[in-house]
């Protein structure tokens, strides 16, 4: 019996994906979430807080409104990340990247009480004692791209001490700094102490020469 067209074309996806508009052309995506189970993602033990259910990748807090970060047993310094990612109300969410580490962050801020997807979060680091958005790694033109209460696609890509953010294929912020230079794994945040469930699904990701 002949396999069905549709059901090749959607083989293929699962194996790797093409960067989209905006990128560097030629490079191929892999997949490093595979919709079944956390195979390649270090998960707390035990686990309340990430599920997988129907292809997707479901992050909430537990009963006590803790938080946790699942992160990616590979690790990434030059890199480009793709994912679908939809809320619903009020959360706190982010991709965290490189050491010492970096946030683009999806949702409400805690500190300024505002939604900054897209924005660039910095930690405390020895070279950076305080936290806090950078102006210039604000986003622009986000609103006339987002989907609430949708999935969007968003493109994180790493090159050197640049890093640049897309949402449904539109260049949304941009930022540099020679702060974060090490590899590190890549984490989904659920921001402990606010009510709130956020779905991932169709990641890829590829390492840069």
């Amino acid at each position: 019996m002949k396999t069905p067209l549709l059901l090749i074309a959607w083989l293929m996806c699962l194996g790797s994906a093409s960067v989209h508009a905006g990128a560097s052309v030629g490079i191929r995506l892999a997949p490093i979430f595979n919709g079944t189970n956390l195979a390649g993602w270090r998960a707390p033990q035990p686990n309340p807080f990430w599920t997988v259910k129907n292809g997707v990748l479901i992050g909430a807090n537990d009963g006590q409104m803790r938080g946790n970060v699942i992160y990616t047993e590979s690790h990434y310094t030059n890199f480009v990340l793709e994912l679908e990612a939809r809320w619903s109300g009020e959360i706190d969410s982010g991709i965290l990247l490189r050491d010492p580490e970096l946030q683009v962050q999806f949702g409400v801020s805690r500190s300024l009480k505002k939604d900054m997807t897209g924005a660039f979060y910095l930690a405390r680091t020895p070279d950076n004692p305080t936290s806090g958005y950078p102006e210039s790694g604000h986003t622009h033109g986000l609103a006339a791209v987002f989907k609430p209460d949708d999935w969007n696609r968003f493109r994180i890509e790493a090159r050197g001490d640049a890093f640049t953010v897309w949402c449904n294929g539109q260049r949304i912020s941009q930022y540099q700094d020679p702060r974060y230079p090490g590899g590190g794994p890549l984490g989904l945040q659920v921001h402990p102490g606010l009510k709130m469930k956020i779905e991932f699904r169709h990641l890829y990701a590829v390492e840069l020469d």
